[in-house]
Formats: structure tokens, C-alpha cells, sequence
């Protein structure tokens, strides 16, 4: 399977918020700062200098992820992973995840950091394998939902 990383498109605007909002209701719910962002891309991402990168196999979008920038210049969020359930188990995510580590030397980004929830066991084993390590979540963190924060410095 020859998967293609592409950029974002506004074409491909749909996929990113249908993808992500199956993987939320799949396995949290969709809060409403989710709602906002995944139905507003270009606004909350694109044009505040985020990312949302696209897994395209020959047509069909398999997957998206997002770098957001956040309040420390040059440190990133990596956020809004999610690939779709007919093709989850094909390493996908860790493609993705990869090409936002390359992407993010290559731009020379201090560091990529990440939200999560220890019940995604996998994810978080995968963060670990690709060398994020844990730091405390703040009080006012942007999701409910998580309950560990990781950064990998670059």
C-alpha cells in the first residue's frame, strides 16, 4: 500500500472533520471545542501557521493529523490524529506521526507536543517508541478528556 502524505486542501476540509469526529464519538465524544475547530480548519489551524497533513492512497483520504502552533513559539501541537476504521492496523498513524517529525527538523520547531488519555494504551506506546515523554497537563488544559500531556523536544 503506497500511501501519499499531501497537504492541506480545503477539498479535503470534510475528511479531516468526518475522520476526526468518528474517532472522538468511537472513543470519547466530541466536545465543543472539537466541534469548533474541526468544522473551522482553516480558521483555528491553517491560518494561525498550523498543519493538517492528509494519508491519501491513490483517491481515497485514510487519515489526517494537525501541528497547531501553541503560545511557546516554535513548539507545536500535534493534534487531531485520526485514521479512518477501515484502515486502521496498516501503521497509518505511525506514517502520519512520522512525516510530522521529519516536517517538524525540517522547519527546525523546538519541540512537538500532544494531549492524550492513557486508555489509548496503543497511542500512547506508540508516543513513547517515537521518544515523546510525559510532563504534567495544566489545569486549564483545551480537552476534558485528557489525563497526560507529552512533548518531544527536537
Amino acid at each position: 500500500m503506497q500511501i501519499e502524505i499531501i497537504p492541506f486542501n480545503t477539498r479535503y476540509s470534510q475528511h479531516f472533520y468526518d475522520l476526526n469526529i468518528e474517532w472522538l464519538k468511537t472513543y470519547f465524544y466530541v466536545e465543543p471545542y472539537d466541534e469548533e475547530v474541526l468544522s473551522k480548519p482553516e480558521e483555528y489551524i491553517i491560518n494561525k501557521g498550523g498543519f493538517i497533513f492528509f494519508a491519501k492512497l491513490n483517491e481515497t483520504i485514510l487519515g489526517t493529523v494537525a501541528l497547531m502552533p501553541t503560545s511557546t513559539k516554535n513548539v507545536f501541537e500535534l493534534t487531531k490524529m485520526a485514521v479512518s476504521p477501515k484502515h486502521r492496523g496498516y501503521k497509518i498513524g505511525q506514517q502520519l506521526m512520522q512525516y510530522c517529525i521529519e516536517f517538524a527538523k525540517q522547519h527546525q520547531f523546538k519541540a512537538l507536543m500532544l494531549y492524550s488519555n492513557t486508555k489509548l494504551e496503543n497511542a500512547i506506546y506508540i508516543y513513547r517508541k517515537y521518544g515523546f515523554i510525559e510532563i504534567p497537563v495544566e489545569k486549564n488544559s483545551p480537552y476534558k478528556r485528557s489525563d497526560i500531556k507529552m512533548i518531544l523536544e527536537l
